[in-house]
């Protein structure tokens, strides 16, 4: 118990940190950050010690670590490890006999199949096993055979299409805190299905991310940045000239972001050192998770 006016009001708490006062009291309700003081007429009161846990609660998740793994630091409980995928990983055997029948009914331009079958592997080994083991080398192929005969971009158009019905289908998250990615393409970069695999594959980890789609400036990416302060960048290149027309250097030095690239582009750039090379899928949802405190 505390004499009336002492200790902060809900009201006046949030008011000076900077957030609204529902916040408040949904991080009281869920995760116990109430006040822990009472005034003799029995309003509710913030105490010195409440109010520290509570400014610490509001900088974690500024730097994008979720509430609830926020409020573990905060109330000084360890944060659990990153829940594993129950659903069975991809065999060879069963990824050949995937890719056999994806590429059947790529070939027949079937593409309610071709959204069944992407559908199918998405929801029993999720959205990396299915792109690395399947999505990924069925694309390839096809671009490969378009290559060399002259002909069949259609297929790996309506390929592409099927696959990118699917990975939109993957529900996304609800945003609260800092967004954990910003996703992009290099000036002149029209490749964005990868992108959008990352991004579904986040969505599955229940992390939050916005993609800025095909051919963005780099004036514009650096906009986004500043108005959206994300914990994470990622730009995508699949093609050197289009990666060197990345402003890397002022991503790095502007902002508190980690920035990382992906794409046979970046293999022929030097990069600053703080920039991650993504090699995978999975490496990617992993920088992610791991910049928003989430990671291994």
């Amino acid at each position: 118990m505390v004499e009336q006016g002492s200790g902060m009001t809900p009201g006046a708490l949030a008011g000076m940190l900077g957030i609204s006062p529902t916040t408040l009291r949904t991080w009281h309700r869920r995760y116990g950050l109430g006040p822990s003081a009472r005034t003799s007429g029995n309003h509710r009161r913030y105490t010195p010690e409440d109010v520290e846990r509570l400014r610490r609660m509001v900088a974690l998740t500024a730097r994008g670590l979720a509430p609830a793994a926020a409020a573990r630091v905060v109330l000084g409980e360890p944060a659990p490890a990153p829940a594993a995928d129950p659903r069975p990983a991809l065999g060879a055997a069963e990824a050949r006999a995937a890719r056999r029948g994806f590429l059947s009914a790529a070939n027949r331009l079937d593409e309610p199949l071709m959204r069944d079958l992407a559908a199918k592997l998405v929801a029993e080994h999720g959205v990396v096993g299915a792109w690395q083991h399947v999505f990924m080398p069925t694309l390839v192929e096809l671009g490969g055979r378009a290559a060399a005969l002259g002909r069949g971009v259609e297929v790996e158009h309506v390929t592409s299409a099927a696959i990118l019905h699917v990975l939109r289908g993957v529900p996304l998250p609800a945003e609260d805190g800092r967004l954990a990615a910003l996703l992009a393409c290099a000036p002149d970069e029209q490749h964005t299905l990868p992108l959008e695999a990352l991004g579904a594959a986040l969505s599955e980890c229940d992390s939050t991310w916005r993609n800025l789609g095909a051919r963005l400036p780099a004036g514009a990416l650096l906009a986004a940045v500043d108005k959206l302060r994300p914990a994470t960048v990622v730009v995508w290149a699949h093609r050197v000239d289009l990666a060197r027309g990345v402003p890397l250097d002022e991503l790095v030095t502007r902002f508190d972001a980690a920035v990382a690239v992906a794409g046979a582009g970046w293999e022929g750039v030097d990069v600053p050192p703080a920039v991650e090379r993504l090699t995978s899928l999975r490496h990617g949802v992993r920088i992610v998770l791991g910049a928003t405190g989430r990671g291994d």
